[in-house]
């Protein structure tokens, strides 16, 4: 599966974003599909992912309450919902194709998006 992030940018601290991963290829239902995101010198890191039903969610603890993981399987797209943005939410945002259950770990995921920049200042 191809994927295509998107919807990064800059927002002032206490806004939103909603960030859109496109997938193209084999059947995007079949996968469990997750955020990550990247700061510089650092680690890339979990955010979110979800199961190929979109019944099932996880979360990073500096996730829960503020970022909303979701998809649309007729349209193919994962998103997320971003809100009360933090200057320390500064990253690059990756999204990530696996098959199998729910997983916080990046190497379990085989098919990685580009990534977007989402910056928030001050």
């Amino acid at each position: 599966v191809q994927l295509q992030a998107s919807g990064g940018g800059l927002v002032q601290a206490g806004g939103s974003l909603r960030l859109s991963c496109a997938a193209s290829g084999r059947a995007f239902s079949a996968y469990t599909m997750g955020w990550f995101r990247q700061a510089p010198g650092k680690e890339r890191e979990f955010v979110a992912t979800i199961s190929w039903s979109g019944s099932s969610t996880y979360y990073a603890d500096f996730a829960k309450g503020r970022f909303t993981i979701s998809r649309d399987n007729a349209k193919n797209t994962v998103y997320l919902q971003m809100n009360s943005l933090k200057p320390e939410d500064t990253a690059v945002y990756y999204c990530a194709a696996r098959t199998g259950r729910l997983s916080d770990s990046r190497f379990d995921f085989g098919s990685w998006g580009q990534g977007t920049l989402v910056t928030v200042s001050q």
